[in-house]
């Protein structure tokens, strides 16, 4: 097997120039926070996810939330089922119905090959109950310039 090329240094910035944006529906709804929760993510900053996965979606306000870092104060928003298969990216724009949730920090790997923990970062660590999540509702991950 090759040396990963994230791990190795072999990248220095971003190869990704486009990408198609990735929609997940909401088909469970969490509630739950922790401040503690010790949240370790893996050095790659990209996924490939497939039509019909289903992934844990949860919010940090931690701004050193990166790939390969650790991180404790979490809320949990929702587990999504991914309506399309494609890349989601450290950085995307993450959208709840359209509106900006924050961007996504990174990915831990806790629960494979169950399930994936996608962690987003906004300023604010906000609840579900504060993005007023509905099951059925749509959540989109784009690059900044193509998620409109």
């Amino acid at each position: 097997m090759g040396k990963d090329p994230y791990e190795s240094g072999l990248l220095k910035k971003s190869p990704y120039v486009s990408k198609e944006t990735v929609f997940a529906k909401v088909v469970a709804i969490l509630d739950f926070a922790s401040e503690e929760r010790g949240l370790k993510l893996i050095s790659q900053p990209s996924r490939a996810v497939r039509e019909g996965d289903v992934h844990e979606l949860i919010i940090t306000s931690d701004k050193s939330a990166s790939p390969g870092g650790c991180v404790n104060e979490v809320s949990y928003i929702a587990f999504v089922k991914v309506q399309n298969s494609g890349v989601i990216l450290k950085n995307d724009v993450v959208k709840h119905n359209g509106k900006r949730m924050g961007t996504l920090a990174g990915f831990d790997e806790t629960h494979m090959p169950n399930h994936q923990n996608i962690l987003l970062y906004s300023p604010d660590r906000i609840s579900s109950r504060q993005l007023g999540i509905q099951l059925g509702d749509m959540i989109s991950f784009g690059m900044e310039n193509e998620n409109k």
